[in-house]
């Protein structure tokens, strides 16, 4: 018997790679060795190939894993708790009241968890989360096999968590460093937002974040009332304060940036700052639209984000590529504003490019790791096929989605998890309902 060249191998009826917008391999196969992709090439060619493991996948789309740009993943405990409400009512009456209720390491660790089965049977593999308890997050990541991004929630007043913006600090480098050297985690700096973060502290940031070599998180320019906020407060707009404080980097992922003008748009550009889109989540809340043809025009990198589940409400990134490219039309009134490969490439090189990791996760490419998921196509939802780029935006549903892998491994086979029980965490789900709705909203 000839010993396996491989682990897997995984042959395909068409595979969009994101190297090259719009590219798509018909019928193809990848060998997958050692968590990374050995080499794609014909199928034809590859029935040569020797692995432990062959897959195929003849209906399918095969294409890189989606990266959820923003996220707040233990929210999903409150989804459609509050719904129905402007951006800070929802935030001052409702959430954060409920978050002093509950929010506890079990909360965090319970409804990550099940934030993280969701992402990943809807084609999910990196969140970027932020949040608090982010040891219980890290743990959730390790637990699920996700690739996960914990971002250390930074504020000026109290919460369960932390008293201040230097215990929030000194908490969650503390918690980071439990974590060095797990590979699929991540720790962030994740100032909340210009509004409830202090100049002192965005400056602590920032020196922080040059000093251990950390990636930024924060929610900016999200409403048209946090920069009116902010100018009456601060007598500048987010941005210009932001600036001033050394926070514009290709360090920072900057949260919706729905309200900006051409000069901040040119600024966040020559900064080289990411932005992580949430379309659904700023309709909801009626944030306004974000101009990303224009962002994208001036060379922004612009990824895609869901928020959390308690303002979206799902954690679906078919469903906020698909938006993202729709809003764009609609909010330019050009139809030709983010095409299907263009919000492809938004909702997984860019966003792996946000986070630095574009080098190794966020298109099909040898040598990269294997974070991927398979689409089946041969659905009467997407029948007949004529374009699978097209498809997968504006056609396919997250429920299409058969496989998800994570550097080679297999977390989601044929719709079933493989490491995370769906009855266990459905009863997570349920026992939090009854918490909640005993102490009230």
């Amino acid at each position: 018997m000839s010993q396996a060249q491989f682990d897997s191998l995984i042959f395909a009826r068409w595979m969009i790679t994101v190297e090259t917008d719009g590219e798509i391999l018909e019928n193809h196969a990848i060998a997958l060795k050692d968590g990374r992709i050995a080499v794609i090439l014909p199928a034809a060619e590859a029935r040569q190939l020797v692995a432990d493991e062959v897959i195929e996948l003849d209906r399918h789309v095969l294409m890189p894993g989606l990266i959820n740009l923003h996220g707040h993943s233990a929210m999903t405990l409150l989804r459609g708790l509050a719904d129905d409400k402007a951006l800070m009512d929802w935030l001052n009456n409702h959430i954060w009241p409920a978050e002093g209720r509950h929010v506890r390491d079990e909360f965090v660790f319970d409804g990550s968890l099940i934030a993280m089965a969701e992402m990943l049977r809807g084609g999910t593999t990196t969140i970027n989360d932020m949040y608090f308890y982010h040891g219980a997050v890290a743990r959730a990541g390790l637990s699920s096999g996700m690739r996960t991004f914990v971002g250390c929630s930074i504020l000026e007043f109290p919460t369960n968590y932390g008293v201040n913006a230097d215990d929030y600090i000194a908490k969650g480098m503390a918690e980071r460093r439990e974590f060095l050297g797990e590979e699929r985690i991540t720790f962030t700096l994740a100032p909340h937002a210009p509004y409830t973060v202090s100049d002192d502290t965005f400056r602590k940031v920032v020196t922080l974040a040059e000093q251990e070599d950390m990636l930024i998180h924060c929610h900016i320019h999200e409403t048209a009332d946090e920069v009116a906020g902010s100018i009456e407060q601060h007598h500048q707009r987010p941005l210009a304060r932001l600036q001033q404080l050394g926070m514009l980097s290709p360090r920072l992922v900057a949260a919706h940036m729905v309200h900006l003008n051409d000069e901040e748009i040119e600024l966040v550009a020559r900064h080289g700052v990411s932005i992580a889109h949430n379309p659904t989540s700023n309709m909801k809340l009626a944030s306004g639209i974000a101009p990303v043809q224009k962002l994208l025009a001036a060379g922004v990198n612009v990824g895609v984000g869901t928020d959390g589940a308690a303002s979206n409400n799902k954690l679906d990134m078919l469903a906020e590529t698909r938006m993202s490219a729709l809003l764009a039309k609609v909010g330019t009134l050009d139809p030709t504003a983010v095409p299907a490969a263009t919000a492809i490439r938004m909702a997984t090189l860019n966003g792996a490019k946000a986070l630095g990791i574009d080098d190794q996760v966020g298109s099909i490419k040898a040598g990269k790791q294997a974070d991927l998921i398979a689409v089946d196509l041969a659905t009467i939802e997407t029948a007949p096929t004529f374009d699978p780029v097209s498809h997968i935006v504006y056609a396919a549903g997250r429920e299409q989605v058969t496989h998800t892998w994570v550097a080679g491994e297999c977390l989601l086979k044929d719709r079933v998890l493989t490491r995370l029980n769906l009855a266990d965490l459905l009863a997570k789900g349920e026992d939090w309902r009854g918490r909640i709705l005993a102490k009230g909203e």
